[in-house]
């Protein structure tokens, strides 16, 4: 199995040659891949889902489906059918297990609502937690690891790294952060990662076998 890092919190993973897109949002440029049986969307923002971003992979892959959280489904009522899920649900899509972890987004702010927010475990293996501290009830190999948004704050990303203890953690939802703060943030991270395993830094393309 093998992920690639677009920018912020889309990534695609590739298992043979099925294709899953996780998070396709407006802060990342056009997911043009084929081969994908389905988008992962963990919560409703523009910056994690995008209507044009779902078309465009839908255009490539009519068969794939779109997965997420009830607010998802009323993000693209008029898009495309959302396969609605939720804590503790399953999926088998193709080579890929999914099972679900969380149900609310972090809070960003009193004023702010809080969304529905479903992290996703890939295959057993691979947790991307979407905008949550969502500490999935079963190991994490690898951790996709929020490092900068309005709702992180440095100290509880390290704590929720050190909770989750992967073996492999990469920083992902890095787009609010200047060059400067994205290597000091990733630099924390790597601080809580090494306790229990290590920190793969990826650029915007970048690939690793998990």
């Amino acid at each position: 199995m093998e992920v690639t890092k677009l920018e912020h919190a889309c990534q695609v993973v590739t298992e043979g040659t099925a294709r899953l897109v996780l998070d396709p949002g407006g802060f990342t440029r056009p997911v043009d891949v084929t081969g994908v049986v389905a988008v992962v969307v963990t919560h409703e923002h523009p910056d994690h889902v995008t209507p044009d971003q779902v078309r465009r992979i839908l255009d490539g892959s009519p068969g794939a489906v779109v997965i997420g959280p009830a607010g998802v489904a009323r993000a693209l009522d008029g898009v495309v059918a959302v396969d609605v899920v939720t804590a503790g649900d399953r999926r088998t899509v193709g080579p890929f297990d999914l099972t679900f972890h969380g149900t609310r987004h972090n809070v960003i702010h009193s004023s702010v609502p809080v969304v529905d927010n479903t992290g996703v475990l890939v295959n057993g293996r691979l947790f991307h937690p979407g905008d949550s501290y969502t500490v999935p009830d079963v190991p994490v190999e690898v951790l996709a690891a929020p490092v900068g948004a309005p709702w992180l704050k440095v100290a509880e990303m390290m704590d929720y790294v050190l909770a989750v203890a992967p073996r492999r953690a990469y920083p992902v939802h890095e787009a609010t952060l200047s060059d400067v703060g994205l290597d000091m943030h990733t630099g924390r991270l790597r601080e809580a990662v090494e306790p229990s395993g290590s920190l793969v830094v990826l650029q915007p393309g970048e690939s690793f076998t998990i």
